[in-house]
């Protein structure tokens, strides 16, 4: 596994994420509507029952060809969402990702992060990038194309699940909309957690996979 601490435990606190010393006092996310099966999945855990778990979840996702681009746009997963007192999800993630996150009135201006994508240690806000772990177009050819605005809205926001990490800008930029076989972790300590999270967060949205996906998927869980 890798070397920083599993990031579920931190996903469970999330849900009732509280930001009791600055001016982001009980932050409350509304998100809208989940997609009907809404029951928690497993992800970002660790051993090898969270591995096994990911290994029986992957085998029960659908696999299906690619759906088309045609009407996709980000505006269509509207993000940052307010989450309270004028915070939104990217502050939310910098606060729970971080180490000494410091702010101006709800705004993250300093604080620690480390990218588990590439090792990398952040020092300034502006070069984190809030990752969507499984990437909005990438949702959109699995089955997001057919959501409501609020299920999209909800996806894109989702503090609940191992959907939103803060990484490096450069690692992001470098992922863009691939899945797990065209794009992995340059940490390849980091492939046993990416691919329980990716696994947890299709399973949880009933997103379909592609066949070279799956075998991605089941390559990088023998990391665990």
């Amino acid at each position: 596994m890798p070397p920083h601490a599993p990031r579920w435990t931190l996903f469970l606190a999330a849900a009732a994420l509280t930001l009791a010393t600055t001016a982001c006092d009980q932050v409350k996310i509304d998100v809208g509507p989940f997609p009907t099966d809404t029951a928690t999945t497993s992800g970002s855990g660790s051993g090898a029952g969270s591995a096994a778990s990911a290994k029986a979840q992957l085998d029960k996702l659908k696999v299906a060809t690619a759906g088309k681009m045609t009407g996709y746009s980000r505006e269509k997963f509207p993000h940052w969402i307010s989450t309270g007192s004028n915070c939104d999800t990217r502050d939310s993630v910098l606060k729970r990702d971080g180490t000494k996150v410091k702010f101006s009135g709800c705004n993250v201006v300093a604080g620690t992060w480390k990218s588990v994508y590439d090792g990398k240690t952040i020092t300034v806000p502006a070069q984190v990038d809030i990752d969507h772990v499984v990437p909005l177009a990438n949702a959109w050819r699995s089955g997001a194309a057919a959501w409501t605005t609020d299920q999209r809205k909800a996806f894109a926001n989702d503090l609940d699940d191992p959907q939103l990490v803060a990484v490096s800008a450069s690692s992001n930029r470098s992922k863009g909309d691939q899945d797990p076989s065209t794009w992995k972790p340059t940490d390849s300590s980091a492939w046993c957690e990416y691919a329980e999270d990716w696994i947890a967060v299709k399973t949880k949205w009933k997103l379909t996979i592609l066949t070279k996906e799956k075998t991605a998927l089941a390559d990088m869980l023998e990391k665990c």
